[in-house]
């Protein structure tokens, strides 16, 4: 999420009651996520296993629960509850806002699109070109659709994060304060939900083609002209490189790549990162050839224990 002016890391310590190290107008300029950071960004981090990453990260301002070295160019903010805090900040630069029509505030709707009727189209909406939404569908804040897209009836764009913070008394959830972009050509199928990012965008990429009841988490970067079937379901934080195949109930598992042109058949589970080119099966997903010959040979060992 990018402010809506340059703040020093002063005043945003200041939001929050915590204590700062570094030049006191060093500048900030948005807030975000660990995997979609860039210079400018405040993240937070609060497990020492990730303090290396985040240090390193392109975020120029860490929210962080110890004191440690400050990175050159870098400024800390030190907090004992850096999720709280960070969701404080959210909060306080992107509040939430109750909708009682069906368009909400500072949305724009091409005079070329056909909205059908039911649709509910919520706050900071960009509706382009030749776009279709069909009835029941949720477009949520923050939601950037592109030319000629085509969304499918009670599909919701934009839901917010899947993202919580167990704690003794159960879980928080992170504010939402990201959205999703939708590019040209992009067509979506009925019953899907395309969850917006944390504080960055979900990115659905020209061309890219979504089956009926298929579900994207948040932060997801979809590549152009993929394919997905019916009930495939990716985690948060996945990039999926253009040309990717997805066949029926495909499940991915969050924070991984899958590489260009690959394919997965279908049922198939994504446990890690896939090289692209390649057809993969199986649950853990591998190299198809592979797998269907594990199964030959599975199919076999009845017959050779009663041998032994």
């Amino acid at each position: 999420m990018k402010l809506h002016r340059e703040y020093t890391v002063k005043e945003i310590a200041g939001i929050i009651g915590c204590e700062f190290i570094g030049d006191e107008n060093h500048i900030v300029t948005g807030l975000n996520e660990i995997h979609m950071v860039e210079p400018g960004d405040l993240m937070f981090v609060d497990y020492h296993k990730y303090y290396d990453k985040a240090l390193k990260s392109a975020a120029t301002t860490i929210l962080i629960d110890k004191k440690v070295d400050c990175p050159e160019g870098k400024a800390l903010i030190v907090s004992d509850k850096p999720f709280d805090d960070y969701n404080k900040l959210t909060r306080h630069f992107s509040p939430f806002k109750p909708q009682t029509e069906s368009i909400g505030e500072n949305s724009t709707i091409d005079s070329s699109a056909i909205i059908y009727p039911n649709v509910v189209i919520g706050h900071n909406v960009k509706i382009g070109k030749n776009v279709l939404i069909l009835s029941g569908a949720i477009i949520g804040n923050n939601t950037t659709i592109d030319e000629n897209v085509i969304v499918g009836p009670n599909s919701v764009i934009g839901h917010y994060a899947f993202y919580y913070k167990k704690k003794d008394k159960g879980y928080d959830r992170m504010h939402t304060c990201g959205g999703v972009h939708l590019k040209k050509n992009v067509e979506i199928g009925a019953l899907c939900t395309i969850d917006a990012g944390v504080s960055g965008i979900t990115i659905i990429g020209e061309g890219t083609k979504i089956d009926n009841q298929v579900q994207v988490g948040h932060d997801t970067l979809v590549g152009k002209n993929c394919l997905f079937a019916a009930n495939v379901g990716v985690a948060g934080c996945v990039i999926v490189e253009d040309n990717v195949t997805l066949w029926g109930q495909v499940g991915c598992a969050s924070d991984i790549v899958i590489g260009e042109g690959a394919t997965v058949l279908a049922q198939s589970g994504i446990a890690k990162s896939l090289a692209g080119g390649k057809t993969y099966f199986g649950s853990p997903a591998g190299e198809f050839r592979s797998k269907f010959k594990e199964m030959a040979a599975l199919r076999k060992l009845p017959e050779i224990i009663e041998n032994l």
